[in-house]
């Protein structure tokens, strides 16, 4: 799998064109199975692609209901929206980053001045701890920056529940490696394996859920399998969403970020964009693999701008935008919206400004107006 992983436009149309015929009946019944690395998976993949937006939610999913139809591809269709309903969740619940953040620092403090924890938790991120599943799936993230999904809640459930390790370590690891790290699907995920996202229900890893969808290639034992959940004594409360900002007339400079290089399909108004420049953001720590996927990605959206808009185009370097107005897609809570130029100007896209304001609960208000959704306007090239 690490072999296609080439994150450019090109190959994310080649990519989905691939797994186009899977997104129907054939996904709905198989995408829990975990064949292992070396296998075609049973989901898409695409995940790395659509977390930079070299492709578009709304396009893979119109790309699936014209083959399948709504009946058969609408598990497919789902799953695609999960993703919007977790940055949703996590832009109208920005405080549970930040907590994740200061949980992962105290985690690292604790692992400085505890050796018995320290010992567990390099045993862990090694593939060292003896359990069955847990250590090849550890391995497998390093070496290949992917991991099924299924794979991924059985190892955030292991690590927490069995290992007793505490849980922002754990999505920091996964986020540092995976080639598809969103913080928010990342962050929220790791929470609910925890019991904390849905509180008091977590996610339990299973011998024999394992054995099933692994198709009997592991069998861990003495897993934890009646867990008490998580709790904690931070409130996240849903705040407003933020409204998104109207183009300005005339020249304005672009700056694209890692949450969406896909500039051919923004809704710019009026503005003439005469500059394209490129925020380079990797998440916290990112491994060496992940670092050289965004630079690719970034390159190629770059390549992209300058031929769309007719414009010089490189890296965000000072002085960059030459005095003109800054105008950029709307970053979701993350790394590249922390650092975005101050009085730059967000524009949301139209998909976001759909769902976004029903994810402030649960996935299930999201669900509901999953027809009206496919009613937004498709602006895409």
């Amino acid at each position: 799998m690490q072999h296609s992983f080439v994150l450019t436009r090109a190959f994310a149309l080649q990519r989905l064109t691939h797994v186009l015929p899977r997104t129907g009946r054939a996904y709905a019944d198989g995408r829990d199975i975990d064949r292992g690395a070396e296998a075609e998976p049973s989901t898409t993949a695409l995940s790395p692609w659509l977390r930079r937006r070299l492709l578009l939610e709304e396009e893979v999913i119109d790309a699936a209901l014209a083959m399948h139809g709504p009946a058969a591809a609408g598990k497919f269709v789902e799953e695609v929206f999960w993703r919007s309903y977790f940055k949703g969740h996590l832009e109208t619940h920005p405080s549970i980053w930040t907590d994740y953040l200061a949980l992962t620092a105290q985690g690292q403090a604790r692992l400085a001045t505890q050796s018995g924890l320290r010992r567990v938790y390099e045993d862990a991120i090694a593939g060292r701890t003896g359990i069955d599943g847990f250590d090849h799936w550890a391995r497998q993230l390093v070496e290949t920056g992917w991991l099924h999904n299924h794979a991924r809640m059985w190892f955030a459930s292991i690590w927490i529940f069995t290992l007793r390790l505490p849980w922002a370590l754990g999505a920091a690891f996964f986020l540092r490696h995976l080639l598809d790290g969103d913080p928010a699907s990342n962050t929220l995920s790791w929470r609910w394996a925890g019991g904390l996202h849905t509180r008091g229900k977590p996610y339990v890893a299973r011998v024999e859920n394992i054995h099933r969808y692994t198709e009997g290639r592991f069998s861990p034992q003495h897993l934890d399998e009646n867990p008490v959940p998580l709790e904690e004594e931070a409130l996240h409360p849903a705040l407003p969403l933020q409204p998104a900002d109207q183009a300005p007339r005339g020249e304005v400079a672009l700056l694209l970020h890692l949450d969406d290089l896909h500039p051919e399909s923004l809704m710019l108004g009026d503005a003439r964009v005469v500059r394209v420049g490129g925020l380079l953001v990797h998440a916290p720590q990112a491994a060496e693999a992940v670092r050289r996927a965004d630079e690719v990605a970034m390159t190629d959206a770059l390549a992209r701008a300058a031929a769309w808009f007719g414009c010089p185009a490189g890296l965000a370097t000072p002085g960059w935008e030459a005095g003109l107005p800054i105008i950029t897609a709307w970053a979701p809570v993350g790394p590249s919206a922390a650092v975005l130029p101050a009085g730059c100007t967000r524009i949301r896209r139209e998909w976001d400004s759909q769902v976004w304001p029903y994810a402030t609960r649960g996935y299930f208000q999201v669900r509901k107006m999953i027809p009206a959704c496919m009613k937004v306007p498709r602006h895409q090239s």
